[in-house]
């Protein structure tokens, strides 16, 4: 049987923008109307007609010449009276007073007219429209007021409390789902794994012919800012189905039993405009574990949960509705939402490589305008770690720096600069460093740097700098790592740990003292020393073995205390190797600076007057002892620094990064 196509949805946004018009347009023909009745309303006030008897008002009237004009107005059932103006005038008005009196019929009322020399017709009264209006329409507009005001607002209220278990999804309409493939870059391998999502929601008959079906949902698991939601509005843009977002908070309510309603009322939408897509943003807040955990459970959103397996094993993928949920805390769901026939596909989107950074960073660089020395790959090369959104807000740094400098494009100093602020803050220029500090915090780097590049297998230093950033940072030594690396070896975590030595070897080594500078460097280095023992067994004194356990989530009620499997012995025995490992490092560093005191003086006297060193000024003086003129550079071949030099590689882990607080 075909699948049916899509059934129009009960709001659909043309209806509603068709139901604006026609509601401003009556609000528009409503106003001059209301403006014409009170004018009218405003002005027949001031007319005042008096009411006077025919006699002797009116005859007394007539015999002393008062009476400038009137008629003789005959009804439609026929009854007759007078009406007319005095020759006198109204004091409040200013005009001539009106005047109303009851005719008693004479057949010699013309000739006495005529005889008193007044002026007067006879008129019949005709059904007047407006004169009806005026009478009937100020009621009408009362009546309307009172249900606009009252009778709709009490509507509402009860509409309001019927409709606390309707669902809150909010449908993206397919005109206005511009979002597609091309857009999303950095998850190619979730994109190839969604792309039978899509074949399935365009022709649902091609899996169903040897019997297979498609999963009833598909979790994207990722840390934030990865690009999930993205994804899912690229699966309905390529599908060209409606697509229904909700939050998962939105189902949790203070009254009892609203989830689990506004559950079935959400899947009931999705039937009704099938095929589509419901996709469920941060579902952790509705489907966590239903252990009871410290402080007892939450009846209501145990019940939302219970509503929620209950509908994703009923109901049948053959309507055509993919759910799609997000999270970045798959741990922290229940094993029932994970279970086969409800999310059968999980979906893992991790933090860009490099070809993805690069890719993310030209799609958002399409909205502004790079100079011409813009290299993207050697920002993507610097920006390991970063998600989409930091990317997206990268560039977005970058186009304001360059546009309130007043350039027209966006320069590869706006784009570091950019990157730097986004990591570690903006610089604090006005945080004034005395001569003491800064000389400190130049020797403090500089012997960072110079390990850096003494050390073998160590990633190339890309600048160091002695200006304050954030709010703990009084200097920076920033590494490019050249390639993507999912493994370390010994060797290069021993370099590292003797990089990150070698800020507190330099102040012993210049001033025979320590500062709090390196705590810092020092807690990441005891963090290193801690993983290599612990977790990788690189101590030749332990052997190859690992020791503690994974922790769990205290809040899942799962495992409060922590469970040791070593000894107190070992347990000692890992302290003294970690303290071994951190002990050499730092006398290796020591060792290294002492044999290149000149270059650390000469880095650290040129960071002073520059307060900026890139990589290549590093380099050539920890290879030749000064710097080189452009000459010389130009004849070794060395016109870019030499992060730049190394050759391109797929994608980038955390750089090493040492900052002094």
């Amino acid at each position: 049987m075909d699948n049916p196509g899509p059934n129009p949805a009960p709001n659909r946004p043309d209806d509603d923008r068709t139901r604006n018009v026609m509601r401003n347009m009556a609000l528009w023909l409503l106003l001059p109307l209301l403006l014409l009745l009170a004018y009218n309303f405003f002005q027949s006030g001031r007319e005042v007609v008096e009411n006077i008897h025919y006699n002797p008002d009116f005859v007394n009237l007539v015999e002393s010449k008062k009476i400038r004009r009137c008629e003789v107005m005959t009804e439609l059932s026929g009854a007759q009276f007078i009406r007319g103006e005095l020759t006198d005038l109204h004091p409040k008005t200013g005009r001539p007073r009106q005047f109303k009196t009851d005719i008693v019929v004479t057949d010699n009322l013309s000739s006495w007219l005529i005889k008193n020399g007044v002026p007067f017709a006879f008129n019949r009264q005709r059904l007047d429209l407006w004169q009806i209006l005026q009478n009937v329409l100020p009621f009408i507009l009362v009546i309307g007021f009172i249900y606009f005001l009252i009778i709709r607002q009490v509507r509402s209220v009860g509409h309001g409390a019927l409709s606390f278990g309707k669902s809150r999804a909010r449908l993206l309409a397919r005109d206005r789902n511009k979002v597609t493939f091309t857009e999303v870059a950095g998850v190619e391998e979730a994109k190839e794994e969604v792309e039978e999502i899509v074949e399935f929601l365009k022709d649902p008959k091609k899996f169903q012919t040897l019997g297979g079906r498609m999963p009833k949902g598909v979790l994207l698991m990722g840390p934030p800012g990865s690009g999930k939601t993205l994804l899912a509005k690229a699966i309905a843009g390529e599908a060209d189905v409606p697509f229904f977002s909700i939050s998962g908070s939105d189902f949790v309510e203070m009254f009892v039993g609203v989830g689990a309603s506004r559950v079935r009322d959400m899947f009931e939408q999705g039937k009704k405009n099938a095929p589509c897509i419901i996709f469920i943003d941060e579902i952790d807040a509705v489907g966590r574990s239903r252990f009871s955990g410290i402080g007892g459970g939450h009846d209501e959103r145990e019940q939302t949960l219970n509503a929620l397996l209950v509908e994703m094993d009923g109901f049948e993928t053959q309507a055509g509705v993919i759910i799609i949920a997000a999270t970045n805390r798959p741990d922290v769901l229940d094993p029932a939402l994970l279970r086969p026939g409800r999310f059968d596909r999980r979906i893992v989107i991790d933090l860009p490589i490099l070809e993805g950074r690069e890719e993310i960073l030209k799609i958002h660089a399409r909205k502004v305008t790079l100079g011409k020395d813009a290299d993207l790959k050697r920002l993507a090369r610097g920006t390991s770690g970063f998600s989409g959104a930091d990317l997206a807000n990268l560039i977005n740094e970058a186009a304001l720096l360059a546009s309130h400098e007043g350039k027209k494009a966006v320069a590869m100093v706006d784009l570091e600069e950019a990157r730097d602020k986004v990591r570690w803050g903006r610089e604090r220029r006005s945080r004034v460093l005395d001569e003491e500090t800064k000389r400190l915090t130049a020797y403090h780097e500089s012997g960072h740097a110079l390990i850096l590049q003494l050390v073998e297998k160590s990633e190339p230093v890309h600048k160091i700098t002695i200006i304050p950033r954030g709010t703990a940072y009084l200097g920076a030594t920033m590494q490019l790592p050249e390639k993507d690396r999912y493994t370390e070896s010994l060797i290069k975590l021993k370099s590292t740990l003797c990089g990150l030595m070698g800020g507190r070897a330099a102040e012993v080594l210049v001033f025979n003292d320590i500062t709090t500078g390196a705590g810092n460097d020092l807690k990441q280095a005891t963090q290193l020393a801690r993983l290599m023992v612990c977790n990788w067994g690189m101590s030749a004194a332990l052997g190859p073995q690992t020791f503690g356990v994974q922790e769990e989530l205290l809040f899942l009620g799962r495992e409060v205390v922590r469970s040791q499997d070593f000894s107190e012995e070992t347990s000692r025995r890992i302290d003294v190797e970690v303290a071994a490992l951190l002990k050499e490092a730092y006398q290796r560093a020591l060792s290294l600076l002492q044999q290149n005191r000149d270059k650390l003086d000469l880095i650290a006297h040129i960071l002073l007057e520059r307060e900026t060193l890139d990589g290549r000024d590093i380099e050539e003086i920890a290879k030749h002892g000064r710097l080189l003129t452009d000459a010389e550079r130009a004849a070794a071949g060395e016109n870019s620094p030499a992060a730049e030099n190394a050759p391109a590689a797929e994608g980038v882990p955390p750089p090493q990064e040492t900052m002094r607080p």
